[in-house]
């Protein structure tokens, strides 16, 4: 079996290959390892008869994922294993949707954290991820399920220097940040608590230079050849 670790600098493929594809589809998954991409990052929801699947939004057109069977979804929406399927070989950045907003339904008993955690290593794949999601509580039912399982905490904006004590403190593996909100002291405290810092979404030139420049460990980016290009100057596809 194909066997990947945590390189110096990786690139996602945010959604997977989706400059060419459906987002968070199979074909996009594909396509991403297809042009050799580190890993993919894509999000997880449950439906209302309890199936994890993979999409961004809440809902589709009319249909509240939360509240529609697995069934009645369009037939692009993967359900998580399909979507493990799609990306052997690469690391994936699971993220678990479970914020509270318009058609969301925000789970506060840790259980759709835990089902994902259980999923992912049912189908042998808990060693080639990290989960990540906005949701402080459920990185941390994240981390004190499995002790084990590589752990992100996704970060918007805010004060990142607490954040990232904060993420010490919880035992967690990594901050996901919005790239504008890091700087060359950001990366030398998330250095000194052992935290690793992946980076999104970064498509620009000068913002992957800069990113590559400040040195995280991973460029979340809709343009993953892009960047391939200019951090490993990989030659064009």
């Amino acid at each position: 079996m194909f066997w990947h670790t945590w390189t110096v600098l990786d690139v996602y493929a945010h959604r997977g290959l989706h400059l060419s594809q459906r987002e968070n589809t199979v074909g996009a998954f594909r396509a991403a390892v297809a042009v050799g991409v580190d890993g993919v990052e894509l999000d997880v929801r449950r439906s209302a008869d309890g199936e994890l699947v993979v999409h961004h939004d809440p809902a589709i057109g009319p249909l509240v994922i939360g509240e529609s069977l697995r069934r009645s979804l369009p037939d692009y929406v993967p359900t998580l294993d399909e979507a493990m399927d799609a990306c052997e070989g690469v690391l994936v950045n699971v993220e678990i949707k479970n914020e509270e907003g318009p058609h969301e339904i925000y789970d506060d008993s840790g259980e759709l954290a835990r089902q994902v955690v259980t999923r992912l290593h049912e189908i042998n794949w808990a060693d080639r991820v990290i989960i990540s999601s906005f949701d402080l509580a459920t990185c941390a039912v994240v981390r004190s399920f499995d002790e084990g399982i590589q752990v992100g905490w996704l970060l918007r904006s805010g004060d990142i220097a607490k954040a990232m004590t904060q993420a010490h403190v919880l035992g967690f593996n990594a901050v996901h940040t919005h790239f504008k909100t890091l700087s060359a002291p950001l990366m030398a405290m998330a250095r000194g608590l052992d935290l690793k810092v992946n980076t999104w979404t970064v498509n620009a030139t000068r913002d992957i230079k800069k990113m590559s420049e400040l040195g995280v460990n991973a460029i979340i980016t809709d343009d993953p050849v892009l960047v391939q290009r200019l951090v490993h100057q990989v030659a064009p596809q």
